[in-house]
């Protein structure tokens, strides 16, 4: 049969048409199910958070005073400081065994060294226009310290300072006559002390990271993986070395529990208002750190966790504690969705089984949790 010019042209606009009209329909039913294209619901009809995620764009927590108040930056600085952050990039980092510009083989400082840079993963590469991610107060800078809390710090710097007297580290000196004084606050720091579990690290006794957690840039940041139900929502870090944990928070109407019931990560309500999930955690133990700074029973965390494109996750975090800080504070970081990556399970490496090639147990580490 022969085909006509004709017949070819009114079958080709009439094909354009029903694509296109799919492609709306298309499009339509992912705005209707998500806000935006690409983005899904869940059969109960939440918006789909699930998936793994990270921060591959560097954003710095606290604002440069250079920049006042402005929230971005110019594409002259843009330019500049991302050049600077690909020239710190190439420096050796722990690869290095120089020592006060000077071979460290050997020496106390190279031995301490424990990894090499290989083992930290992937830098950043890429940098965002914004100038920090503290957003309130204005001048994207922590609010300063109560007078309470800035003595809580210098107290347990001091205690520090002291125990590393006598020590290539430390002050020149006999032992410290403060050698065997209990630390002033719950201990989470690596001091220069092992007379039992309670003068090690956070980390090296397998605790996890505090709250909220804020994953670094690159490989070695950590990642996120995030697991909905109707009722609750899992996430699971993995973050840095010894730092991961995982945390379900319930999407529910209940009360918080009495002030008196303080848990390590506290009592994290959520709910969804809109298409933005609402995290309220309050009651978290005064042992836990956040950016190093001791937490008060005051401490509450208002998380606001919602889709920004389809592949970008915004959260918004308050902090609320009169104790430590003079006035509230607000922060927002952005995760982007990984695509073909395996999260696998996570174990803190100085709490698991040692066996022989035989399968029987040697040893157990135990962190003294």
């Amino acid at each position: 049969m022969k085909v006509s010019a004709r017949f070819l042209l009114i079958f080709a606009v009439g094909a354009s048409a029903t694509i296109f009209a799919l492609m709306q329909g298309r499009t339509r039913a992912l705005r209707s199910d998500g806000g935006s294209e690409g983005q899904t619901r869940t059969a109960w009809g939440a918006p789909d958070l699930q998936g793994i995620w990270n921060t591959n764009t560097f954003v710095p927590l606290e604002r440069q005073t250079q920049y006042g108040t402005r929230a971005t930056m110019t594409e002259d600085e843009h330019a500049k400081a991302l050049a600077d952050l690909q020239d710190r990039n190439k420096r050796p980092g722990r690869d290095s065994r120089d020592v006060g510009g000077k071979p460290g083989q050997g020496t106390e400082k190279d031995v301490a060294r424990a990894y090499n840079e290989f083992w930290f993963g992937d830098k950043p590469t890429k940098l965002s226009y914004r100038t920090s991610m503290v957003t309130d107060p204005p001048d994207g800078r922590i609010p300063p310290l109560t007078p309470e809390a800035a003595k809580r710090i210098a107290d347990k710097r001091e205690f520090l300072a002291a125990l590393l007297q006598g020590t290539s580290g430390g002050r020149p000196g006999p032992i410290s006559p403060r050698r065997n004084d209990p630390s002033p606050d719950y201990n989470l720091d690596r001091i220069n002390r092992s007379d039992g579990p309670e003068d090690r690290g956070g980390p090296e006794r397998c605790f996890g990271d505090g709250v909220p957690v804020v994953l670094g840039t690159g490989t070695f940041g950590g990642v996120m993986q995030l697991v909905q139900s109707p009722d609750s929502v899992s996430i699971y870090y993995d973050v840095g070395q010894g730092s991961g944990y995982s945390w379900v928070v319930p999407i529910t109407n209940r009360p918080h529990l009495p002030a008196n019931v303080r848990l390590y990560r506290g009592d994290p309500v959520g709910r969804w208002e809109g298409d933005t999930l609402v995290v309220d955690t309050i009651g978290i133990k005064e042992s836990v750190r956040y950016q190093n700074v001791p937490h008060s029973r005051e401490m509450r965390i208002a998380e606001r966790m919602r889709f920004v494109s389809p592949y970008v996750l915004c959260n918004e975090i308050t902090i609320t504690d009169p104790t430590v800080f003079e006035k509230p504070w607000t922060f927002t970081f952005a995760y982007q969705r990984m695509k073909d990556y395996t999260l696998l399970e996570y174990i803190c490496e100085d709490n698991r089984e040692f066996a022989d090639d035989q399968g029987r147990q040697k040893i157990r580490v135990d962190p003294g949790r």
